[in-house]
């Protein structure tokens, strides 16, 4: 892995030193915030795709995942997992009375959804950009569909944050189409994950997100909705080690564009999935609650 990592950081400096095409992008989210460097890695630019539907965006993605043409170099945060391990340390008591129920501590349904507290990643594939409301340096208003690998030295379990090296691997459609009339979230992916932990199990997972917030329409109450399902299986034996679900509903503004969006949903941890009785000696259900506004 680290002579496949060198090998990127040289293409990346050839492609910087012979004047192609680089540009950044920052990303700001409560639960997600990045900064990314994209470099083409040909002649041609990065295709547009302007307002296209959702089926014709996933189908232009799917159909060009074999053609790498972008390397991206991003640093991640997740603010809002990590500020939970944060409380969990150094306010006990509060974190304490914070358990409501023996399956609802309001910290960790609030902060939930990310394993980790940051990482670093390197995509190769390929991307389109969209028409966008936003500024180009506001977050990833792009498609993505190929190879992604993240790494990281620490892991998250319970709001106990624990140095584990680690890194993973998958394949992924991923993306944001931000327009006037509607905002269209998703990332579909299969991959595998490893710990430097021997206690904590190596995983197989696959993971599905999908939100779409209409601002011009009024639909069926099955619209303006978001789901995302990630589950993990055991890489020695394929057993469930662990699942996380979410959905979310969203109610639009009709005069401005913004929307209240709540999710509810729940993290299941097996105990299978940790071998070290310290931090795990059972199976654990922990409940979700996510509200959020989106502009």
């Amino acid at each position: 892995m680290k002579k496949i990592f060198l090998f990127l950081i040289f293409i990346i400096y050839q492609n910087i030193y012979s004047g192609e095409k680089t540009s950044y992008e920052l990303q700001l989210d409560p639960y997600y915030s990045a900064f990314g460097m994209y470099n083409n890695l040909t002649q041609e630019p990065i295709p547009h795709l302007g307002e296209k539907s959702e089926s014709e965006i996933y189908y232009y993605l799917l159909k060009n995942i074999y053609k790498p043409r972008t390397l991206v170099f991003e640093a991640s945060f997740n603010p809002l997992p990590y500020m939970g391990t944060v409380i969990r340390r150094s306010y006990k008591n509060f974190y304490e009375n914070a358990q409501l129920t023996s399956n609802f501590n309001y910290v960790q349904a609030i902060t939930a959804g990310f394993e980790e507290p940051w990482a670093f990643s390197i995509f190769l594939g390929n991307v389109v950009e969209f028409d966008s409301i936003k500024k180009s340096y506001e977050g990833k208003r792009k498609g993505y569909s190929g190879l992604l690998i993240d790494m990281g030295d620490y892991h998250i379990k319970d709001n106990i944050l624990i140095y584990d090296k680690w890194i993973q691997s998958e394949i992924k459609l991923k993306g944001e189409q931000i327009l006037e009339k509607r905002t269209l979230i998703w990332s579909f992916r299969i991959g595998m994950k490893f710990h430097e932990k021997n206690w904590i199990k190596d995983s197989i997972f696959l993971g599905f997100r999908r939100s779409r917030t209409d601002f011009k329409k009024k639909g069926h109450w099955f619209e303006n909705c978001g789901f995302e399902i990630t589950s993990y299986f055991s890489k020695d034996k394929f057993e469930p080690i662990s699942h996380y679900f979410l959905i979310e509903k969203k109610f639009p503004s009709e005069k401005k564009r913004y929307a209240i969006s709540i999710g509810a949903g729940f993290v299941w941890d097996s105990n299978k999935k940790y071998t070290n009785q310290i931090i795990n000696s059972k199976n654990t259900f922990q409940f979700i609650l996510r509200p959020n506004i989106e502009f």
